[in-house]
């Protein structure tokens, strides 16, 4: 995987957390196929969506969380946050949402195995990620609390409320209610990301405001930086196909305000991100890690 912008000593820990989160979803499979009869098409498309790929940001974001607060493993709880992501993804490209026909490179799930069993995959990984936050090895209280997070982040006055607002408003949105989405679609996922870390760590209320304030300020760049790269980049880079959102007349706010001033303001957010990121110490790889989304390419 393509590591530019962050030095050597942080590419390879980048990786090597990709690699741990991989081997747990692989993990997660065998034990999952074990169990499965007649229902194992699902456990496969499952399978095919959470193994396709992917930088694995908001998992690794949990796991760099839980260790900057001073915990020593997230990574099951950083497990449950990437299946949630997939399972917004898989939902995402369904024909009733985007209708897109591929994801990271490949047929998006719907197209490889067909709509409904695409539609189920989505719900069994949603269920799956919070039966692997009740078996965790921690106390009830912190259980609670992750739960509590990711539900709330992932419902309706978080990441699935964006996308209802996506999907009724697309072509109408003015830039605050643009932002907004963007809030819930894009940043309430990588806000319980970053705030699970610092849960399993057992981090206090100004930590956590602190995960909050980064998270939100990166979601914002994030979803920017999407934007511009769906004007500029190109269809191989992406793994999708590039310029979806003029030609679905969607409101961007690249579209809105231009490429230079979206990187403008792309800039400014991540400055804010890392000025966050003061309350936490030995936060070396966060910081190239925040700038690498930045100036990435895909």
């Amino acid at each position: 995987m393509n590591f530019n912008g962050l030095s050597e000593k942080n590419a390879v820990y980048f990786e090597d957390c990709i690699s741990k989160i991989n081997t747990a979803i692989d993990n997660y499979r065998d034990s999952l196929y074990a169990q499965c009869g007649k229902q194992k098409n699902v456990a496969e498309a499952m399978y095919y969506s959470l193994s396709a790929g992917g930088k694995r940001i908001r998992p690794v974001l949990t796991m760099e969380f839980c260790r900057i607060c001073g915990g020593n493993d997230a990574l099951s709880a950083a497990l449950a946050v990437e299946m949630i992501h997939t399972f917004s993804l898989i939902h995402d490209d369904l024909p009733c949402m985007d209708d897109d026909d591929f994801r990271r490179g490949k047929p998006s799930c719907h197209r490889a195995f067909g709509e409904t069993t695409a539609l189920l995959a989505g719900d069994a990984l949603e269920n799956a990620a919070f039966n692997i936050i009740v078996n965790l090895e921690y106390s009830d209280k912190v259980k609670c609390s992750l739960i509590k997070e990711l539900s709330y982040e992932t419902g309706v006055l978080g990441m699935i409320g964006g996308q209802v607002i996506d999907t009724e408003y697309s072509g109408q949105m003015d830039e605050a209610l643009l932002l907004d989405m963007y809030r819930m679609k894009t940043g309430a996922l990588l806000k319980a990301a970053c705030k699970m870390g610092c849960i399993c760590a057992y981090a206090g209320l100004e930590k956590l405001l602190a995960a909050d304030t980064y998270a939100e300020n990166l979601g914002l760049a994030f979803q920017i930086i999407d934007d511009i790269l769906d004007i500029e980049g190109s269809s191989e880079e992406l793994g999708k196909p590039s310029g979806s959102d003029a030609a679905n007349g969607k409101v961007t706010y690249a579209s809105l305000n231009g490429i230079s001033k979206s990187r403008e303001y792309a800039q400014i957010l991540t400055d804010n991100a890392l000025a966050a990121l003061n309350a936490f110490d030995d936060t070396d790889f966060l910081r190239e890690f925040t700038m690498y989304l930045l100036d990435r390419n895909k």
